[in-house]
């Protein structure tokens, strides 16, 4: 008489079924910020079908060491207040010319321009699809007039 066996783990879990959306609205929440902080050429990139690892890529340029600090430091505030998200892990603060934000599915990369131009994450992963930022209806906001 055979016994049966006991059912195998499922060897490749499958992310939660709404990791997509949530992952959108997370990289939506980051580039707003980033806009919002004055942070330059602000693009979302969909990696998700170059890789399981992440389903998208923020990328913004900052000016100086105290904007991408300024810029981080809200990114973070916004992600865990308002989404009840928490960063997994951060690498470059200290030297500020780029700082990684990981948050799993989403990563963010600042960068300050020399950096980013070498860098240049863009043609690295030039197979990714850039997000429309207009059509997810982030836009940067107006310039404050001098009077």
């Amino acid at each position: 008489m055979a016994e049966d066996a006991p059912p195998s783990p499922d060897p490749s879990p499958l992310p939660p079924p709404n990791r997509p959306q949530r992952s959108l609205e997370l990289a939506k929440a980051a580039a707003q910020v980033a806009l919002d902080n004055r942070g330059q050429n602000v693009i979302i990139l969909d990696v998700s079908k170059q890789t399981a690892l992440f389903d998208y890529f923020v990328i913004a340029t900052g000016t100086s060491r105290r904007q991408l600090h300024a810029i981080a430091d809200e990114i973070d505030d916004r992600l865990q207040k308002d989404l009840n998200d928490k960063r997994l892990g951060i690498e470059g603060f200290e030297e500020s010319r780029w700082i990684v934000l990981d948050y799993g599915s989403v990563v963010v990369h600042l960068f300050d321009e020399e950096m980013r131009q070498y860098y240049d994450l863009e043609s690295l992963w030039a197979d990714a699809k850039t997000i429309d930022l207009s059509a997810l209806g982030i836009v940067a906001p107006k310039k404050r007039s001098e009077d």
